[in-house]
């Protein structure tokens, strides 16, 4: 029986379908994306019911026997940060200072700035400013010191520690006395200097042989009337970085042991 003539109706007795072919098949892009989007989104849905199925069994406690494990993970990644936080600590910015050796400290609690003052070097005539005479070893030697032997083990220690080296001296009889002094060589690189104007000798008031250790930043460590056996190696070696910066380090070190 056909039901092809009534109105409305087709050969299987179906309302007719409102079904518009395009012309272009890019017109149907929009759809197949969103197929797509709906494909992914549903077997999203499929991946976590599978992982979460163990704990939507009868008994497991449902979903919220999932509460202690993401405790768990929580509790582990705390411990990691902290441990991660040790290892990667750096120590402050100031240099840090080797160990001490004979019992010296490595920076004396008076640091000192060069005064601005020029001094003169006998080898040229050329004067020069104190302060820029940094990274260095300044030997004050007064008149009548019988420090030979001294100066020797000074120029070797500052050779050995690669800073220069001055000799300096207030002119008149000091100075002449320098001169016959390291005539005969044995002082390494040593510069001869004129004190001029004496300042050096009146700001430091040298007793004995006295060694203005000067650092990067023109500050000055003061070692007065030395021993035949002095040992000034460590302090040379630190004279490449800023006084203040490694006073300041060793006052933290300081109060860090005494806390």
């Amino acid at each position: 029986m056909s039901f092809a003539s009534e109105p409305g109706r087709d050969d299987g007795n179906q309302p007719p379908l409102n079904v518009e072919i395009p012309d272009d098949a890019r017109e149907l892009d929009r759809d197949v994306l969103a197929y797509h989007r709906e494909m992914r989104a549903q077997r999203r849905r499929q991946r976590m019911a599978w992982i979460f199925r163990p704990f939507n069994r009868p008994g497991s406690g449902g979903p919220a026997a999932i509460v202690p494990l993401i405790a768990a993970c929580l509790a582990l990644s705390l411990v990691g940060g902290a441990l991660l936080s040790v290892v990667t600590m750096s120590p402050a910015s100031a240099p840090t200072l080797g160990p001490q050796t004979g019992g010296q400290p490595s920076l004396s609690a008076s640091l000192t700035t060069l005064p601005d003052s020029i001094v003169q070097e006998l080898s040229d005539g050329r004067s020069v400013r104190v302060r820029s005479l940094v990274t260095s070893a300044i030997a004050l030697v007064p008149a009548n010191c019988d420090c030979g032997p001294s100066l020797q083990r000074l120029a070797g220690q500052a050779a050995e520690a690669n800073v220069g080296l001055y000799f300096a001296g207030t002119p008149g009889q000091a100075v002449v006395q320098l001169e016959v002094l390291t005539a005969h060589g044995g002082y390494g690189g040593a510069v001869l200097l004129a004190d001029l104007g004496s300042s050096l000798s009146t700001a430091y008031r040298p007793a004995g042989l006295t060694v203005l250790l000067v650092f990067r930043d023109a500050t000055a460590e003061v070692s007065r009337d030395l021993s035949g056996n002095f040992q000034l190696g460590q302090t040379l070696s630190e004279l490449k970085y800023s006084g203040r910066a490694l006073a300041a380090a060793n006052a933290a070190d300081g109060q860090a042991a005494s806390g």
